[in-house]
């Protein structure tokens, strides 16, 4: 299992050093951000044996189940929430991640804010877009995005970008785009975006973080 991790870390930072060079950037321009939702500490731990140190998770109770074990065994872990915020979790995800990639809108935005004067820790924090403008999906309309982050300024978080995922079966490059043009709009650098099966579009069209699962893990468990 080890080596399988190994290899596939290998494989998938060879591929974004490809594009990165194809996209004239440099390979460090990118963070490479490991999916391990719905993956136990053991399918974890080879990954960070092989020298991966950014991870991402979709809940905060599956979160807390498994990684203040894994934390305290390898210091240096950065921890992202990459899925949807209920406002009653902000004070444990403020807690336990480094980094939340769902701003969305202004309730939770007053959750976190009430979560860090509680805690003191500040994580960063992407707003989120329906890129898509999809019913079924979080995230703020792209409209909504100026105001959105003078709000979330203005109540103290640290807002260091933009997040979204395109809609499925379909070609996610216009979306990365125009995610790529909102950020530009709205003085911001950083972009989240692209998963295992679109992430070298994704970085040829600007991304600084790539959400990466199955290509490390293989098929959820």
């Amino acid at each position: 299992m080890t080596n399988d991790a190994k290899t596939r870390l290998a494989d998938v930072r060879d591929a974004m050093a490809r594009v990165c060079k194809t996209a004239g950037r440099a390979p460090g321009d990118v963070s490479l951000i490991a999916i391990s939702k719905t993956h136990d500490a053991d399918a974890i731990r080879p990954l960070i044996a092989a020298g991966q140190r950014a991870f991402g998770e979709n809940r905060v109770q599956e979160a807390e189940g498994k990684w203040p074990a894994l934390l305290a065994e390898t210091p240096g872990i950065e921890l992202h929430l990459v899925g949807q915020l209920q406002s009653n979790k902000a004070e444990e995800a403020v807690s336990l991640f480094d980094v939340i990639h769902s701003v969305d809108r202004s309730s939770l935005i007053a959750a976190l804010a009430k979560a860090q004067a509680k805690t003191g820790r500040h994580p960063r924090c992407y707003l989120q877009v329906n890129i898509g403008e999809e019913a079924q999906k979080g995230g703020c309309a792209a409209t909504e995005v100026p105001a959105l982050l003078a709000e979330a300024r203005a109540a103290g978080l640290d807002v260091v970008g933009l997040m979204a995922v395109p809609p499925a079966d379909t070609e996610a490059a216009p979306y990365f785009a125009l995610l790529a043009k909102i950020a530009r709009d709205n003085g911001l650098t950083q972009l989240s975006m692209g998963m295992s099966g679109d992430y070298e579009a994704a970085i040829m069209l600007g991304a600084t973080q790539v959400r990466i699962g199955t290509a490390l893990f293989g098929s959820r468990g």
